[in-house]
């Protein structure tokens, strides 16, 4: 990938340029991203641990909601929640202060498994970091922080 510093002009097509130069970068990071999940024991494909996450990250969130976020249909949602939920990663419970409404929790066992996936990506970063210097790390830092908060202010439009 030939990552050379461009400027920022705010043309256009020095926008596009950049994101061409990107694609490869996280094309990369996705692959060894995928890998380590796939080093896991059980092996669930990426739909399953995003929905995981998503439900560590917001217990509060029902059946609806997932597939919302997850940007898919309540019957895919819904089949997707019951393998999890087959698996032991999942459990649906009646909710607190709406007992029609259905609550989406982790068990033990799924937040072990998503510990034990994020630890293995983590380990993978480590070593690819290992190849730059601090200089690059930290701008890497920035720069995806950067680019998180513009992802989320987009989508939040």
């Amino acid at each position: 990938m030939g990552c050379a510093e461009g400027s920022d002009d705010g043309r256009r097509e020095s926008r596009e340029a950049m994101a061409r130069r990107v694609v490869d970068a996280v094309e990369s990071l996705v692959a060894g991203w995928l890998a380590a999940a796939e080093e896991t024991t059980p092996q669930l494909p990426a739909r399953q641990l995003l929905a995981l996450r998503t439900v560590r990250r917001r217990p509060e969130l029902n059946l609806t909601a997932l597939a919302e976020h997850l940007g898919i249909g309540l019957p895919t949602a819904s089949r997707l929640c019951d393998r999890l939920e087959a698996a032991g990663m999942l459990e649906r419970t009646v909710q607190p202060r709406n007992r029609r409404e259905v609550q989406l929790v982790l068990t033990a066992y799924g937040r072990r498994v998503l510990a034990d996936v994020t630890e293995r990506r983590v380990r993978r970063l480590a070593a690819v970091f290992e190849g730059m210097t601090t200089a690059q790390r930290t701008a890497l830092e920035h720069g995806l922080c950067a680019f998180e908060q513009a992802h989320t202010a987009r989508a939040d439009d």
